[in-house]
């Protein structure tokens, strides 16, 4: 849908009829059609007016802010069509959410002036690594207006997947597609994605998590979330989001993996769902976990378990990681 200022662009005006001439219409005057000058596009697409999210998703759980059409107001289009290293070309990409320091024993690493004179020193790889997420959460919006019941699995992951090369603007080795897309149905956890000629279609009764990455320069991000159009899987979803929100936030420099596990487990089976008259506890999948990140490297060696006990591992300074939550 073109923007409400633009609709009119490429209709001609029409000049009234006289009402002095003749009765009956005999000797009206013809319409007169006005010619407007078409102006040439120079240099590719330019960020339209910026714009009022309207655009709703169908899937649920995903917030009262969420806007499949949230880009519109940084100036993208409606689909995007503008790569976003375009689209903020002179602007800082968009910071996403940031936490404090778990441990007491860190706090001096938002008060140290040193620290944060480090922290800048980094600030070249943050800009790619939020360059790498805004093209993520385009995407994503984008693809949470056509992904609904009656979509074809492999159809799905096409269209997510062009946009993502369109909106990284795709150049071999430096920028590009993360990994494959994954759409894992029901009692499939993780890393399904569809071969050639696969005929899966999305029923309205399928819970489906939805996995896809970007990267430049090989900053990777790694990040999914759930797809849900029946309210009776509410409760899963809520708990799966609230676990990982307690895992992003027990997260940090010299923090054990076990107990951002601890703290996901604690969340997560807090929440029963009741399915046909029957209440079952939320439990994690113990076998499935979160990851660090390296470049070029989706899983660079380290796992962030969604249980408690096992790996007193410590996260370190530098790293980076996906935390990743899997209820049932």
């Amino acid at each position: 849908m073109a923007p409400e200022e633009n609709k009119n662009d490429d209709q001609e005006g029409e000049e009234p009829n006289d009402p002095t001439e003749g009765e009956g219409g005999a000797d009206k005057k013809k319409k007169k059609k006005k010619k407007k000058k078409k102006k040439k596009a120079a240099g590719g697409p330019k960020p339209g007016p910026v714009g009022t999210p309207t655009l709703k998703p169908h899937s649920r759980l995903l917030g009262e802010g969420a806007f499949t059409d949230y880009y519109v107001k940084y100036g993208q289009t409606e689909t995007p069509t503008i790569p976003v290293e375009d689209l903020f070309r002179g602007r800082e990409y968009p910071k996403g959410e940031i936490s404090p320091h778990p441990l007491e024993s860190n706090t001096y690493r938002e008060s140290s002036a040193e620290k944060r004179a480090q922290d800048r020193l980094m600030s070249d790889v943050y800009a790619k690594v939020r360059h790498a997420s805004e093209v993520h959460r385009q995407v994503r919006s984008y693809a949470q207006s056509f992904i609904k019941p009656g979509i074809k699995l492999a159809d799905m992951c096409h269209r997510l997947e062009n946009k993502n090369r369109e909106l990284v603007k795709e150049d071999g080795l430096l920028r590009g597609v993360g990994f494959p897309t994954g759409c894992s149905i029901n009692h499939v956890a993780a890393h399904y994605t569809p071969n050639s000629g696969d005929d899966t279609v999305l029923q309205y009764d399928d819970v489906m998590k939805v996995d896809f990455g970007t990267q430049i320069d090989g900053r990777i991000i790694d990040s999914a979330w759930t797809v849900a159009f029946n309210p009776r899987y509410d409760p899963l979803l809520g708990a799966v989001k609230a676990a990982t929100e307690a895992g992003i936030a027990a997260a940090g420099i010299d923090v054990r993996l076990c107990d951002v596990g601890e703290a996901v487990q604690e969340v997560m089976e807090s929440y029963e769902v009741e399915l046909d008259g029957k209440t079952y506890p939320v439990k994690c999948i113990r076998n499935l976990n979160g990851h660090s990140i390296g470049p070029y490297q989706i899983h660079a060696g380290k796992s962030v378990p969604i249980v408690g006990g096992g790996d007193t591992t410590k996260m370190e300074e530098g790293e980076m990681y996906a935390i990743e939550t899997f209820g049932t």
